[in-house]
């Protein structure tokens, strides 16, 4: 008020009148009222428009997620690599293998985890996610 010589109005009270602003337009009760109930009508269906576009925003987003998933298959015995992360201390130098390996496929678990083994029959006691195994080709 000080600054632009009137009062400020926030956006929500423009869209749902509050006491000052039926004072500020001369409305009458009956006709607030009324517009109040109108408002409260519509809620309803707004929410659930807001649903509905929240659902077909979540299939749209699956499927293009999905156009790119390529399904891996894993059998026990298949040769497989494991990719060496940043984190981990063979990585640390600049000419280092990406991958290590060959192991041998355990067991499949569900989700797209798998335990590997060793050459020499050593199984590994962590699952690892197929994202970070590949295919030896021999």
């Amino acid at each position: 008020m000080l600054v632009y010589s009137s009062e400020e109005v926030i956006p929500a009270e423009v869209e749902i009148p509050s006491l000052r602003i039926i004072q500020e337009f001369g409305l009458d009760d009956a006709e607030w009222i009324r517009s109040r109930h109108e408002q409260l009508m519509l809620i309803d269906e707004k929410r659930m428009d807001v649903v509905c576009h929240g659902q077909l925003y979540q299939n749209r987003m699956t499927k293009s997620f999905n156009k790119k998933v390529k399904p891996r298959q894993f059998t026990s015995g298949q040769l497989e690599l494991k990719k060496i992360f940043p984190h981990q201390r063979k990585a640390k130098e600049k000419f280092a293998p990406n991958w290590r390996g060959p192991y041998m496929v355990h067991r499949v678990l569900s989700g797209g985890a798998v335990i590997l083994a060793e050459m020499d029959g050593r199984v590994s006691t962590k699952p690892i996610n197929s994202d970070a195994i590949k295919k030896y080709y021999i």
